[in-house]
């Protein structure tokens, strides 16, 4: 399962023609939106009051005390991006809640020294975890619970207990959060003018509103998020086939944004960061215009290439075949590695549940 986004789609990354209604996906949304943030670069100066008005962040550090691991200086930086499935105001379209809005795209974002390459681990949101006790948004305590579904912990403690949970299962510390909901992508990939991606088998799924033939195709925001929600029409029909398709539309993505010229085209600039700046909710060191535009220009030498994705290593668990428990021998080091600084070793896949997506997207 190395490099996981390799396989059924393949983003070539070419500029594409505004399309009518364009529509996109939404889980793997966050790290679009870094992309989009740091494409604008310095250019945002002139707009810093306006576009400081759209962002609204939320106070992570503060919550999580001192109970953290360390925070080492050693050049790196870890960002949990996170995609919502709130089915709150413009949401509603996609179905009721069940219960609150969980973590329906979780990534961890490790930024290597020099800031020339990246990791990311993507963690299935079945993922059995023992969550800890964490504090929620109003200020309560929720308590932790054993064998608890990944995604539960932003659903009963917002961001800050998906934080903590991560922070525990992977003893790193997140430097950052960033988080997008269905809405907010779709208008981003809009405002891109679409994906280009290439499936070499159909993709057809009622539930995610998605019917794509084999061949290439430039996503409207619509199609992008029917993309990277659908599940039953591809591999086995699990979760963890779903996420390759999200990593290789990602992959698609950060090189759209590279190739989209907006630093020659002010008004493109501006409706793109417009877009962006109130699609995602930052932490709190990330919620003005200055900030954001300080963190984007860290990763501006990024390329699609320099991106190394992978699923946390997992494997069905015994006891309930709908959920996956990780590997401990694996995935300690996965965490191990990005700890370091390092490169995550490539047998660290070798043998793990994969969906059996790969393949239909290259």
């Amino acid at each position: 399962m190395e490099d996981q986004s390799k396989g059924r789609i393949r983003g070539t990354g070419h500029r594409r023609r505004p399309a009518g209604a364009r529509r996109r996906a939404a889980r793997l949304a966050a790290w679009s939106v870094a992309g989009l943030v740091l494409a604008g670069g310095s250019g945002l100066g002139w707009v810093y009051l306006k576009l400081d008005g759209n962002i609204q962040g939320v106070d992570i550090s503060g919550r999580l005390g001192s109970d953290r691991p360390d925070d080492v200086d050693n050049g790196s930086m870890d960002i949990l991006v996170l995609g919502s499935d709130s089915r709150a105001g413009a949401n509603g379209e996609y179905g009721r809640d069940e219960g609150g809005a969980r973590s329906d795209t979780a990534m961890i974002v490790h930024i290597y020294e020099g800031h020339r390459k990246a990791a990311v681990v993507s963690v299935p949101r079945d993922t059995l975890v023992d969550r800890p006790r964490c504090t929620d948004g109003r200020g309560d305590s929720v308590p932790g619970e054993r064998r608890a579904m990944f995604n539960t912990a932003y659903e009963v403690g917002g961001p800050a207990c998906a934080v903590k949970t991560v922070e525990q299962i992977s003893g790193i510390r997140m430097d950052h959060y960033l988080e997008v909901d269905f809405t907010g992508f779709k208008k981003l990939v809009d405002e891109l003018g679409g994906v280009e991606i290439t499936t070499t088998e159909a993709i057809s799924d009622s539930k995610s509103h998605l019917d794509l033939p084999p061949g290439t195709h430039t996503l409207s925001g619509d199609q992008a998020l029917g993309l990277v929600r659908t599940r039953k029409a591809v591999g086995n029909g699990s979760d963890l086939g779903r996420i390759q398709l999200q990593q290789a539309f990602v992959k698609a993505l950060i090189q759209q944004v590279k190739d989209v010229g907006v630093l020659s085209d002010p008004k493109k600039l501006y409706d793109l960061v417009d877009t962006a700046t109130q699609a995602i909710t930052p932490d709190s060191e990330l919620d003005s215009v200055q900030e954001l535009v300080g963190f984007a220009n860290g990763l501006k030498g990024l390329g699609a290439d320099d991106v190394r994705m992978i699923t946390l290593p997992v494997a069905y668990d015994e006891r309930d075949p709908n959920r996956v428990v990780p590997l401990e021998k694996q995935s300690e080091q996965v965490w191990a590695a990005l700890r370091a600084d390092l490169p995550i070793p490539a047998s660290v896949t070798e043998g793990t549940a994969d969906g059996q997506a790969a393949g239909i997207v290259e």
